[in-house]
């Protein structure tokens, strides 16, 4: 059966009616030596189109057809880079997302180092607070993960990870009116919201750019967990204020040792 030019190629009348034949038959033609397909509706035949195929001895085989790639496809094959330095995989990921993204990384891991620095002080033998030794830890290899995180997502869109200079966290958390707990607590606070704010910042900065996956990304992996982050340390907070400085602590830090962390 050779594929021919115009006569064994065409599309018969869309309004033929449907003769109980099934969404895509075959059918002997009774005018000439050719079979067709039938394509229609299952229930009134309307918008049905039948392709010939023609096999008759005198027919010629169709030439000097000749299939080329989409004109998109052929733009898209001159944009790959052949440098080895350069990424093969990016593709609509712009310089400011690339940007954001590593600035992001510097936000995750600075306040992975503050966390770090709380788990240290709580650990002091003269503090002895293992339960919040053990919950600013958790944060603090949170925070960790979720900068490693970006940098993956970074390297998948063919960006380059720059990591930035971070800065000195606090050291010592003792406070005369507060006490260092709530004290601890509160500055936790304002680092999860300092990284809440830095988080829709990118997912502002990927909208600005037409950059869905992105935005996606944000959404799924980060900011949910964010705002449930927010509202846990902030109901330790409300705690600590009622609690006070003195032997209320000491309950409170036996609570963190029993209950699991919120990373």
């Amino acid at each position: 059966m050779l594929l021919t030019a115009a006569p064994a190629f065409s599309l018969v009348n869309p309004q033929v009616e449907h003769q109980g034949l099934p969404l895509f038959s075959s059918v002997p033609s009774a005018q000439s030596s050719s079979s067709f397909l039938r394509l229609s509706s299952p229930s009134s035949g309307v918008g049905s189109a039948v392709v010939f195929a023609s096999k008759g001895s005198k027919n010629k085989p169709l030439t000097g057809v000749v299939f080329e790639p989409f004109e998109e496809v052929k733009k898209e094959l001159n944009l790959v880079p052949t440098l080895p330095q350069v990424s093969l995989a990016r593709q609509k990921f712009s310089e400011e997302c690339e940007a954001a993204i590593n600035q992001q990384i510097n936000v995750e891991y600075s306040i992975c180092y503050g966390y770090h620095a709380m788990f240290a002080y709580f650990d002091r033998d003269n503090v002895a607070l293992e339960g919040f030794a053990k919950f600013f830890n958790e944060l603090s290899l949170r925070d960790r993960g979720q900068a490693e995180k970006l940098m993956r997502y970074q390297n998948k869109r063919g960006g380059r990870v720059q990591l930035l200079e971070i800065s000195l966290p606090l050291s010592e958390f003792d406070h005369g009116v507060k006490g260092h707990a709530l004290h601890a607590m509160e500055f936790a606070l304002s680092m999860e919201k300092i990284a809440n704010a830095r988080l829709l910042h990118l997912h502002r900065i990927a909208l600005r750019n037409h950059d869905a996956q992105l935005a996606d990304f944000v959404e799924s992996e980060f900011l949910s967990m964010q705002v449930e982050a927010i509202k846990k340390i902030a109901e330790h907070v409300s705690q600590l204020r009622r609690v006070g400085a003195g032997h209320g602590v000491w309950h409170f830090n036996q609570m963190l040792l029993r209950e699991g962390g919120i990373a």
